[in-house]
């Protein structure tokens, strides 16, 4: 007999660890890992909230929002990447999986993107551990104050009745 699937919503606003304020231009960041294994989430929908510094903003400025994942527990992950909040040197081109671009073109201004889906980027599949990585392309310093800026999840499951 087949049922039906229903999809089931986490909790809301789950912290992602990521230091981006500061940020200088042409640099990323990367989150602590999400350890994914002690719960039944098929997919992560990633929302962030960036704010531009007071002064050279580019009008085609932007930040680039990657996933990283890993299929070892959680040891090795994608452009040598750590487990924990520190900055990162992506190689050009990337080996990160793009999951989403926030426009940022003016100076002193808040910006909220997302979802972004972190399982889209691994083929449907949400690895068991994963990172995210927050790279400033907005042509200048991203603003100083560590409260304009935040970067949170929602977990998906499956449910079959």
């Amino acid at each position: 007999m087949a049922g039906d699937l229903n999809i089931k919503y986490g909790s809301n606003n789950q912290t992602i660890t990521i230091s981006v304020a500061s940020l200088t231009n042409a640099s990323a960041r990367q989150s602590t890992a999400i350890d994914n294994t002690s719960n039944t989430f098929i997919d992560a929908l990633v929302f962030v909230k960036l704010k531009t510094g007071g002064s050279g903003t580019s009008s085609s400025g932007y930040c680039n929002i990657y996933a990283l994942g890993t299929a070892d527990g959680g040891t090795t992950y994608t452009e040598n990447a750590g487990s924990s909040d520190a900055a990162i040197t992506l190689t050009n081109p990337t080996n990160a999986k793009l999951i989403g671009v926030v426009n940022m073109v003016a100076n002193a201004t808040t910006y909220y993107a997302g979802p972004f889906s972190v399982a889209a980027a691994f083929n449907g599949i949400l690895p068991d551990h994963w990172i995210i990585v927050i790279e400033n392309r907005t042509g200048a310093t991203l603003d100083s104050t560590s409260g304009n800026f935040s970067v949170f999840y929602q977990g998906i499951e499956a449910q079959y009745s």
